[in-house]
This record gives structure tokens, C-alpha cells and sequence, in this order.
């Protein structure tokens, strides 16, 4: 499926379409693949996106077809990095961070997501792993709609060096994602097939990995 950039008026429809797709896409593959390619972005990711040592991550627990991050996350604790799980404060406001590891006790949100005790000491993270419906190779992303990423990722970036990895199978990869001017651009992206270097591949290419149009 070829996604242009769609007029403004037009951005939410084209979204929207681009969503269904993605979901379908998703879906089907995560039945069949999805325990396999989560193993294989694990070995991936640790062989080619660089950590200092000690370094914060904060995951997410997979939710539906998600792509789950926990194997990586699992390598990562057994290597000294600290982890961290996001918690939904309220809609429309950025998620923080609470300090997580493997087998500590979760609560549920009422929208759904697992997320630390409120007991938790709250981090920000050095690196963030993003998930989403579908991404281009510009580093763009669509995920629900919701907003809460993008958000999240913008108010990072403007007090830090916080590092944004979407985590997703290959084939949820679009030639072109539609976004607007609120939307964030990750950093890295690491599939089962590939880890891009998003932001090396746009000074290779000499387009701007923030705004590709």
C-alpha cells in the first residue's frame, strides 16, 4: 500500500485507512511469527543499537498483537541495564516512567495497559521502546491515534538526549506513513529483518529524518 502525503484535510482519513491495514497486517503475522520475530529483534537490537553501560530502557507490556518486547527487555536486565515500565497518567498528557525488572508485580490501568505500583520510583529513560501499527524507513510511525507517544517523545527530547526505537515486524514497514506536524520521528527501528539507523540513513540520504516531506 503506497501512502502519499495527504492534504491537510485529508490527514485524519488517510490515517485512518492506513490503520485498518496495518491492524490486519499486524494481526496475522503476530499469530503465526510473532514468538520467533520477538526473538529475533532481541539478538538485533543487542548486536547493533548501542548502550552504554547501564544505560535506562523503558518498555511496555505487549497489549493484543503487539510486538513484545519482553525477551529483549529480559536480555537487558541480565546485562545491568535499568528498566522501566510507562504508566498512563490521563488522556492527552505525556506517560511517564515508574523503575520496573522481571517479576515485580504489576497493576492494570483502566485503559487496559499493565504498569508498575504506583510505589515505583519514576525515571526518565535513556532509551525508549516505541511500539506502533505501521513505520517507514524515514523513522515516521502511526500508531493509535491516541497520541500519547508522540507526546511523550517530544517532551523527552526537549529535556534530554532520550533515544526513541520502534520495535515492530517487518512487515508492518509502509513505503510512506502520513504525518503531521505534531508527529515524532524515531530514532531507531528494529525488526526481525533490520535495525535502521534512522538518523544516519537521513544524513546518508540528505532528508531530513524528522519531516520527510
Amino acid at each position: 500500500m503506497k501512502i502519499g502525503k495527504p492534504p491537510p484535510d485529508e490527514l485524519d482519513d488517510a490515517k485512518a485507512e492506513l490503520r485498518s491495514v496495518a491492524r490486519e497486517r499486524r494481526e496475522h503475522f503476530h499469530r503465526h511469527e510473532g514468538a520467533a520475530a520477538a526473538r529475533a529483534v532481541r539478538d538485533r537490537f543487542l548486536a547493533r543499537v548501542p548502550l552504554a553501560a547501564g544505560a535506562s530502557v523503558a518498555g511496555y507490556c505487549a497489549f493484543g498483537s503487539e510486538f513484545d518486547p519482553m525477551p529483549l527487555m529480559q536480555a537487558l536486565d541480565a546485562r545491568g541495564h535499568v528498566l522501566a515500565l510507562p504508566v498512563v497518567v490521563r488522556r492527552a498528557a505525556p506517560l511517564v516512567f515508574r523503575l520496573w525488572k522481571p517479576g515485580d508485580e504489576l497493576t492494570h490501568h483502566k485503559f487496559g495497559m499493565r504498569e508498575p505500583l504506583p510505589t515505583q520510583p519514576q525515571i526518565e529513560p535513556d532509551v525508549l521502546l516505541v511500539p506502533l501499527l505501521g513505520y517507514d524507513e524515514q523513522g515516521n510511525r502511526i500508531g493509535y491515534g491516541g497520541g500519547f507517544y508522540d507526546r511523550t517523545i517530544a517532551g523527552l527530547r526537549a529535556r534530554g538526549r532520550t533515544r526513541a526505537v520502534g520495535v515492530a515486524y517487518a512487515v508492518q514497514r509502509f513505503e510512506r506513513i502520513p504525518c503531521g506536524p505534531h508527529d515524532q520521528t524515531l530514532d531507531w527501528i528494529v525488526t526481525e529483518k533490520a535495525a535502521i539507523d534512522v538518523n544516519r540513513e537521513a544524513r546518508r540520504h540528505g532528508w531530513r529524518a524528522w519531516w520527510p516531506w
